[in-house]
């Protein structure tokens, strides 16, 4: 399932943060990258200690607890703080798959976070470079990613996925895994086209009485399948 959330920042918010981040201290992308990620891996990343980072990263995690598009699709368990990357003409990132396991330090000590699901959110208009299209291979198939600045795009951590080369202007993303409440792929596309379907007919004909038995049934899966 890839699921794309239109305006989890505003237009100047995702300015506001690409600003914030020129003056930031930017480190090779390699270096957070596996030994095999690592050399397909040409990009640049974000202290996640330096101030800019650390504000922008909170007020990104707040904008998704409060869009209900994002929590309905990923049912979060455990967020990864988000990072940043930065692609300038040349650089690009290769077929690759995400880790299964994550960890950070917290102040009340280490967490680990499965990762069930990926998310890019788009910092750089479009038109600001050429290339650098997030490509997704799964089930769906194979999807050609490339959204306005403030949008992000939802998808299995399990799934192929690469950065096309940049060849012009700068590409600049917020990036992030979580752990999802429901663990099963399937399960949550099956809740996403469910839920799709309760909204649809709620428009169409809120009263009859089988919309409500969808909503009790979405309900009773969620309490099936999630780990809570």
């Amino acid at each position: 399932m890839l699921v794309h959330i239109v305006g989890v920042l505003t237009q100047e918010q995702a300015a506001s943060c690409r600003s914030a981040l020129t003056s930031a201290r930017w480190l090779d992308g390699r270096t957070s990258a596996g030994r095999a990620a690592a050399t397909v891996k040409q990009n640049d990343e974000v202290d996640l200690t330096d101030p800019a980072a650390r504000h922008w990263s909170e007020t990104i995690l707040r904008a998704l607890g409060a869009n209900k598009t994002f929590m309905v699709n990923a049912w979060p368990a455990k967020i990864c703080p988000p990072s940043f990357n930065r692609y300038s003409k040349g650089q690009r990132y290769g077929t690759h798959n995400d880790a299964a396991l994550f960890d950070f330090v917290q102040p009340n000590g280490r967490v680990w976070v499965r990762g069930d699901l990926s998310a890019t959110l788009f910092l750089s208009e479009p038109d600001e470079y050429d290339g650098g299209e997030l490509v997704i291979e799964d089930d769906f198939g194979i999807q050609r990613v490339k959204l306005a600045a403030g949008d992000l795009v939802l998808y299995p951590s399990s799934s192929q996925h690469r950065v096309e080369p940049v060849t012009r202007g700068e590409r600049i993303a917020c990036f992030l895994w979580m752990q999802s409440l429901v663990r099963d792929a399937q399960h949550r596309r099956l809740l996403h086209d469910l839920d799709d379907c309760i909204m649809e007919l709620g428009q169409q004909k809120p009263d009859i009485p089988a919309a409500q038995r969808l909503v009790g049934i979405y309900h009773n899966l969620l309490r099936l399948w999630s780990d809570a």
